[in-house]
């Protein structure tokens, strides 16, 4: 499996603009730039994309490890707050309140700690990076 999304960015770092879409159309053109992304400018910026990435994908993991354990949550919520400092991601922060009936504290705690490890997002965090570049 493949999931694709494509950048155009255009003019300076700080002056200039970009669109992002993706292949779901979820995002189609949406716009981001250095106020989105440094200031209170409309549009996303690549953290917030981050957070809601490992969000969503930590609450997925999350619901497939209560299922193993013999549990279904009636939800769970998980906020997630990504720190970019001198110019690196220093930490995702992941704010969980779930409901599951039935469940010890501590078989809770044992979950929660697996999806916030393997969930593919946490691994790809802390994972190396390999560009393929081509100037055109």
């Amino acid at each position: 499996m493949k999931r694709t999304a494509t950048a155009i960015w255009k003019g300076s770092g700080k002056e200039g603009h970009g669109i992002l879409s993706t292949q779901s159309t979820v995002l189609d053109n949406t716009q981001y730039s250095f106020n989105s992304r440094f200031a209170d400018g409309v549009g996303t910026n690549p953290e917030e994309l981050v957070a809601a990435a490992h969000a969503g994908c930590f609450s997925m993991k999350l619901s497939f490890s209560l299922n193993e354990a013999g549990f279904t949550a009636d939800e769970i919520h998980t906020d997630c707050a990504i720190s970019f400092e001198n110019g690196a991601i220093v930490e995702s922060h992941l704010t969980l309140r779930a409901k599951v009936p039935g469940i010890s504290a501590d078989k809770f705690a044992e979950c929660a700690e697996d999806a916030e490890k393997n969930c593919p997002i946490s691994k790809l965090l802390n994972t190396k990076i390999t560009l393929e570049a081509q100037l055109i």
